[in-house]
């Protein structure tokens, strides 16, 4: 190999792997839609402040771990952006009865879905889906999936993830 490929090769590396590392960097474990947005746009503190689901703004956001957070109000974007892991759903945002049965990342419905439990959020994949997970025991459920959730998360950020996803969601219509 003559000096100049090799540089050439190692040159090729070196982008490689930066570029590698700005993906990474940018990747996050979070239930995002293809563009980017948390946990379909809903605002993560309304949860917590309202009892309630509430749909946030795009003109009200703040970007943390890798994902757009939209919110209802400035206030919930100042909470939220002051202690974020408070506020974030447990598992990503991702099914928390999916994490507690196996290892998968299901999509869920935050309108009517979601639970707090012990100061934080959890959401499940549809209403059904939630009273299951409250049957089977929460706690139980909450052990089992920070486990599974463990291996779920670095597998999304390896790409080798399984998804269970809803037939509305926008990430069947991703090339």
């Amino acid at each position: 190999m003559t000096t100049m490929r090799l540089v050439r090769v190692l040159l090729a590396v070196i982008v490689l792997v930066l570029a590698g590392r700005a993906a990474a960097d940018t990747a996050t474990t979070f239930n995002a839609t293809p563009d980017g947005i948390a946990i379909g746009g809903w605002d993560t503190v309304a949860y917590f402040t309202e009892n309630r689901a509430v749909e946030g703004s795009p003109a009200i956001s703040h970007d943390w771990q890798g994902a757009t957070w939209l919110f209802a109000s400035a206030e919930h974007r100042d909470l939220f952006a002051a202690d974020p892991e408070a506020y974030a759903p447990q598992f990503g945002g991702w099914c928390a009865f999916a994490l507690s049965v196996g290892e998968y990342a299901a999509e869920v419905d935050p309108e009517s879905a979601w639970t707090i439990h012990e100061d934080q959020l959890f959401l499940n994949w549809d209403a059904g889906v939630r009273k299951r997970w409250e049957r089977n025991g929460i706690g139980k459920g909450v052990e089992t999936g920070r486990g599974n959730w463990l291996r779920v998360s670095r597998q999304i950020l390896d790409g080798e993830a399984r998804y269970s996803r809803k037939a509305g969601s926008p990430w069947n219509e991703t090339p």
